[in-house]
């Protein structure tokens, strides 16, 4: 067994540690007080090549493997998390639907600019009434005259509004199977007439995320806008998802690495009762469980995405992944406002903001209660 990085993945790391501390971290806080996307940055970072990792170079991508877009997800979540899910909706899911299940025609169109980073693609699953249970997927797209018509609403989209949002992968109803509903999935380009871009989600995290509801009203798009096979887009949503959960890991494992670094900072620096309170065994103990976490996480993180990258089922352990790293990401930002003490509750803080933004990595791609049902499956428990 071999757990080191390869030279390649080592000094990729070290190129996009050093964009994020140059670039992204001096604009972080105030990304968030503003609540916009920094769009200079994502700019930056497609002419970087990020948005292109794992995709073939023959459709703009730099033809890379998924521990290094893990890698790039945890070192930019690591000090933005709101980049770090905008770079991982846009490439896991988004550009990523169309990697998978796109034919030619359709990866030329949409995913050679999105692997570039000219435009961003969104993944359109979620509905006011249909989160966990996909299955309750209301929004509807049906034939007419060779145009699909869209009709229904999502909720909680990200990268659906931005000024270069290019395309949307939506998930509707189009038609029934022996009384079963029938899903798909089908390309909406932004700007189509019928579809409605919500103004910006006001979030407790992710609050520079570009997150919207959408509204479709005799949405039309030609019919070869359909994405795959009709009545494939459920288990195509499911695959994307499990890509997804691994990207959700690695924004959970930047997150508690940051905690970390910066309660063991401040508590070297922050003198009580004569002596730096970490030489207090109540705080040396948070801080080493912090560590054994981050560590752990990060291990699984990597073993998902390299089982991926190896053609192997991954399912499980990104739901493994996912889970412990995003739960342990909480634990992370609460304790690390823990050691800050009154200074933690400051807003000024960064782990203020890094309290905010861990609670919803337990909740995007699949909330820690479905990671446990897939969990569950696995070990062959009844349902």
């Amino acid at each position: 067994m071999d757990f080191d990085l390869t030279p390649e993945q080592e000094a990729f790391r070290q190129a996009v540690r050093g964009f994020v501390d140059e670039v992204v971290a001096p604009r972080a806080e105030e990304a968030d007080r503003a609540e916009a996307l920094p769009m200079d940055v994502v700019r930056q970072m497609g002419e970087l090549g990020l948005f292109g990792i794992p995709f073939p170079e023959e459709y703009g991508g730099q033809g890379g493997d998924h521990v290094s877009l893990a890698i790039a997800i945890e070192e930019i979540g690591r000090v933005d998390q709101s980049l770090g899910v905008t770079l991982s909706a846009a490439v896991g899911l988004g550009a990523g639907m169309i990697h998978r299940f796109g034919d030619e025609e359709q990866k030329r169109r949409w995913l050679v600019p999105a692997a570039r980073g000219d435009v961003l693609g969104a993944f359109a699953i979620s509905e006011p009434g249909a989160g966990s249970d996909t299955s309750a997927i209301a929004t509807t797209a049906r034939l007419e005259d060779g145009e699909w018509m869209i009709d229904g609403s999502k909720a909680f989209t990200t990268n659906s509004g931005t000024s270069i949002t290019g395309f949307m992968v939506v998930a509707a109803v189009t038609g029934d199977r022996e009384g079963e509903k029938e899903y798909s999935t089908i390309v909406v380009p932004a700007g189509t007439p019928g579809l409605t871009v919500a103004p910006h989600y006001r979030k407790l995290g992710w609050r520079a995320s570009d997150t919207h509801e959408l509204s479709f009203q005799g949405c039309r798009v030609p019919e070869d806008h359909l994405l795959g096979q009709r009545g494939s887009g459920l288990g195509q949503c499911l695959a994307a998802l499990d890509g997804g959960r691994v990207g959700i890991a690695a924004l959970s494992v930047g997150l508690s690495q940051a905690c970390l670094d910066a309660s063991v900072s401040y508590a070297g620096e922050r003198v009580a009762f004569g002596k730096p309170i970490a030489s207090h065994e109540a705080i040396r103990f948070k801080l080493a469980d912090m560590k054994v976490a981050v560590e752990a996480a990060r291990l699984l993180t990597y073993r998902a995405a390299w089982l991926r990258d190896r053609g192997r089922p991954f399912t499980t352990e990104a739901a493994v992944a996912k889970l412990y790293a995003s739960e342990i990401a909480v634990t992370c930002a609460r304790e690390a406002v823990q050691v800050h003490g009154g200074y933690g509750f400051i807003e000024e803080s960064a782990v203020a903001r890094y309290y905010r933004d861990s609670k919803v990595l337990e909740i995007a791609e699949g909330t820690s209660e479905i990671q446990r049902m897939v969990i569950a499956r696995e070990l062959g428990l009844p349902a």
